[in-house]
């Protein structure tokens, strides 16, 4: 059996988005194909909850698991997004950054529609997983560690008072991450962290940097239905490579030197 675990990566879903975020976004007639290939794979949808249980031992995973996630919240989200998950049953896990969505708040995230904190209850409602996405979209990885600590708890702070119930997963901006910052997820209480990789996730994955396959404009069905069937992507774990590590660094300095957090774009 393929160890192959897919979690697809969307962002927005709409026809006319901001520049941008353009190619991250997918036409809903172009998305609705893709959650067909999702039901007609005769893959488990489950949430990152599930994943989590048994990444911990807790619990085992169905046969052949699928899980979609959502980043940022935009306001596709809980409208017509949510109601093509729930016209299919199929379960997703919405990671939600709090500054761009709350009364007030201030996030890096340039101008877009976005949900509202308010539409968060009715989101979990329709059959979402509620996970925190930071607060400003900052690249993590690049932060002080008072930064990065008030990032990780004000967020999900947030979405517990909205909820009423604890939020133990957590999404990397842009998937940066690093030894420390995962190491802070876990300190600060979060069961999961996932990154983007874009890599095929499996049941050996790290915890805390879960691999997700970040779904661009240009992908097609077929794109979708091969990462269904556990090809066209690197299976997860592996090791960073020097040209990650080489980056990170590069975006560390960069920081220091504009004295001032960085867009995780």
């Amino acid at each position: 059996m393929n160890p192959a675990i897919p979690v697809f990566l969307y962002h927005a879903v709409m026809d006319d988005p901001p520049d941008w975020i353009a190619e991250f976004t997918v036409p809903p007639k172009e998305f609705a194909a893709h959650l067909d290939a999702v039901v007609d794979s005769g893959r488990t949808p489950v949430t990152i909850s599930a994943l989590a249980g048994h990444l911990a031992g807790r619990a085992s995973l169905p046969p052949r698991p699928v899980l979609l996630t959502f980043d940022d919240g935009f306001a596709d989200l809980p409208g017509p997004t949510a109601d093509a998950l729930a016209e299919r049953a199929l379960p997703a896990t919405a990671y939600l950054t709090t500054g761009a969505i709350a009364p007030g708040g201030h996030s890096l995230l340039p101008p877009a529609p976005m949900m509202s904190l308010d539409r968060v209850v009715e989101l979990e409602r329709s059959g979402m997983e509620i996970g925190s996405h930071t607060v400003t979209h900052a690249q993590l990885d690049t932060l002080s560690t008072g930064r990065l600590r008030a990032e990780l708890l004000d967020s999900r702070a947030v979405l517990e008072d909205a909820l009423g119930h604890p939020v133990p997963h957590l999404a990397y901006p842009h998937g940066y991450n690093s030894p420390r910052v995962r190491a802070m997820a876990s300190r600060v209480g979060y069961e999961t962290a996932t990154a983007v990789r874009h890599a095929l996730s499996s049941e050996r994955d790290e915890r805390y940097r879960i691999a997700r396959l970040i779904v661009r404009r240009g992908h097609t069905v077929a794109d979708v239905e091969s990462w269904l069937a556990g090809d066209g992507a690197r299976i997860a774990p592996y090791r960073d490579g020097p040209m990650t590590v080489g980056w990170r660094w590069y975006r560390r300095a960069r920081t220091v030197l504009r004295g001032r957090p960085a867009f995780a774009g």
